[in-house]
């Protein structure tokens, strides 16, 4: 029996404090049906000790597959998402933040859809389940719901959380697939796409959520919320945007 990879692709910008972290979950984790884990970190220039953490940590733990890249400017998560897919070699491909809100044990909750033979794409939903989640901003969730039920309207899925970072794709057919947001826009323009696929067959599964405050590193803002209803009904209504 062939043995499966899968790629983690982890857009880092001034994450030095958690990254190490992360790696240390990610490294842990064992995946289901003996599937093999391939690391691929995308420093989008960073101004800390980003790339000195990650550098250190490949060096001293050889057993996990790392590939590291380095941005020359600053492009934003939708451009380090976009180098680390165009990289990548595994059967299947998901997204981790470099922070601590999402958890790297939950990977066979996403997986095993897909192992199944029922789906293409999983979703990991904040807000289905009974899995842990901080209690943060009231706003936020607002407006997570909002663009949600937007897209839905859009791409006619019932999904409950499209902006979600936990996405795991079919490697090989989100290659194929033509991105161009830089920033936070990635997530609708992702799923925009993704949901044209002729016959795709897209799954979304409850996961936790330990969410950080801005005081914590959290990046996203309110701008990024108009950016996504533009590219909402930017690449919904313009299908070869």
């Amino acid at each position: 029996m062939t043995i499966k990879t899968l790629s983690i692709i982890i857009p880092a910008y001034n994450e030095g404090a958690t990254i190490t972290r992360i790696l240390e979950k990610v490294r842990s984790v064992k995946l289901v049906s003996g599937i093999e884990k391939e690391v691929l970190i995308i420093d989008d220039f960073s101004t800390d000790n980003t790339a000195e953490v990650v550098l250190k940590y490949k060096e001293t733990h050889p057993d996990l597959s790392i590939s590291f890249f380095k941005h020359t400017f600053n492009q934003g998560k939708g451009a380090a998402l976009r180098t680390g897919i165009s990289k990548a070699t595994g059967d299947y491909l998901i997204i981790q933040d470099a922070d601590l809100e999402y958890d790297p044990n939950e990977y066979n909750i996403l997986l095993q859809p897909v192992i199944d033979g029922f789906a293409d794409v999983v979703y990991g939903s904040r807000f289905m389940g009974g899995n842990p989640h901080r209690i943060l901003f009231f706003w936020h969730s607002i407006g997570n719901k909002f663009l949600t039920m937007l897209s839905n309207m859009f791409t006619n899925l019932n999904l409950t959380d499209m902006e979600t970072c936990y996405k795991l794709f079919n490697r090989e057919m989100i290659q194929n697939v033509e991105l161009k947001e830089n920033r936070f826009g990635f997530e609708p323009e992702v799923t925009a796409k993704v949901a044209r696929i002729p016959k795709v067959r897209i799954y979304e599964v409850g996961i936790s959520y330990y969410g950080r405050t801005y005081l914590e590193g959290k990046k996203i803002n309110w701008k990024d919320g108009f950016r996504a209803i533009y590219c909402i009904l930017k690449y919904n209504l313009f299908p070869k945007a």
